[in-house]
């Protein structure tokens, strides 16, 4: 029941009850990725995505940007991006969580570069 309240109350927990009848009725699914999240286009060329987690538009990979926002290149039509070794997999944005990245963790080697007039 709660799951049920969530879907028609909040956009923040994967789709709405909106979403999901325009998906049903509308959608044509397109593909997945490996994060899970659902790519759909309508009949008149409108494209959406359906996260399968928590909606934060960083979640999207390179490989389906480009088709998401209308634009073209060579992995237009499969969505396989060839990977090289040394390039790393997608990740979202992890800004203010505790897995961002921090050139410095220790926060004590930090140095002021100026004195305080206040002391």
């Amino acid at each position: 029941m709660l799951t049920f309240i969530k879907k028609i109350f909040t956009w923040w927990n994967r789709d709405t009850f909106g979403t999901r009848i325009k998906t049903i009725l509308f959608g044509k699914l397109v593909g997945t990725d490996h994060l899970g999240n659902k790519y759909y286009e309508s009949k008149n060329g409108k494209r959406w995505v359906i996260y399968a987690a928590e909606i934060d538009a960083s979640k999207i990979p390179v490989e389906w940007y480009s088709w998401i926002h209308f634009t073209h290149n060579k992995i237009e039509n499969n969505h396989e991006l060839k990977k090289y070794d040394w390039q790393k997999p997608h990740q979202e944005n992890l800004t203010g969580t505790d897995s961002a990245y921090y050139p410095n963790k220790n926060k004590n080697a930090i140095q002021k570069k100026y004195k305080s007039w206040k002391d």
